[in-house]
């Protein structure tokens, strides 16, 4: 038996996809919803699933608290703006014959403002998504997080996608960019990691040109270059935003 998690807010134009991929493949859907504004809790309640509204203190708390909602061993969690390839669907299903693993990695496809994006580092993005409630868990660092699996668990890796509609427009990407950035910076200043200017120029240097170079970005066109040079912005916001943060904490210490 299958349980699949959502967590969701103002998601109107996402949710009713992402539900309708795992029809078939999940025993119960759950959606965790933190007080949309659209809407998502209509087109959820239209539709067969557990809508719960909650909180959100951040992404990882926020996918745990809908995995503790479960009710079967097996947890299989998406983003709203995520949906099932038909070929995961296939994959899925025989996994839900004999569960022969702890965890289970799948590929993440990226959509980008139409265009499916094939470099970038963005594909093939590894993600674990599926795994055994009692032993594994969110982690990692917000907004940016992932499944931890306990010690001597088991995984593997299925075929299928698991597809990805990132965003719209570039403006939109700009705007949860800027966003994201914001989350990571408190990460940041929290985990006490350094941050200067030269080392930030250095850093979102070295991040184009692994994305955009190594990584092939160039392929993927105007959009590629996108992506690599708003990653770079992100990352040199990210750490510019925690050094302001130690900046005006140490202030108010004085």
């Amino acid at each position: 038996m299958l349980s699949a998690t959502i967590i969701t807010f103002n998601e109107e134009k996402n949710i009713g996809r992402c539900i309708d991929s795992l029809n078939g493949v999940a025993d119960e859907i759950i959606v965790v919803d933190s007080f949309s504004a659209d809407a998502t809790e209509k087109i959820c309640n239209s539709k067969n699933v557990r809508f719960i509204q909650h909180k959100f203190d951040g992404h990882i708390q926020q996918k745990n608290f809908a995995m503790e909602q479960a009710t079967h061993p097996m947890v299989l969690s998406l983003d709203a703006d995520e949906c099932l390839s038909n070929e995961l669907k296939k994959s899925l299903l025989r996994i839900k014959q004999q569960p022969e693993f702890d965890g289970y990695f799948m590929n993440r496809k990226n959509n980008f403002c139409g265009k499916w994006i094939r470099h970038c580092g963005w594909y093939p993005d590894r993600k674990l998504r599926l795994w055994k409630k009692e032993i594994g868990s969110w982690g990692g660092m917000n907004p940016h997080d992932k499944v931890v699996m306990n010690e001597g668990t088991t995984t593997v890796f299925l075929k299928g996608d698991l597809l990805h509609y990132t965003a719209t427009s570039v403006e939109q990407f700009k705007l949860q960019q800027e966003r994201f950035a914001a989350i990571a910076a408190k990460e940041i200043y929290e985990k006490g990691k350094k941050s200067n200017l030269i080392l930030n120029v250095l850093r979102a240097s070295l991040m184009f040109v692994r994305k955009y170079f190594f990584q092939l970005g160039f392929l993927d066109g105007y959009y590629g270059w996108v992506i690599c040079s708003e990653g770079a912005k992100y990352t040199f916001r990210k750490y510019m935003k925690s050094k302001t943060l130690l900046n005006d904490n140490t202030g108010r210490k004085k």
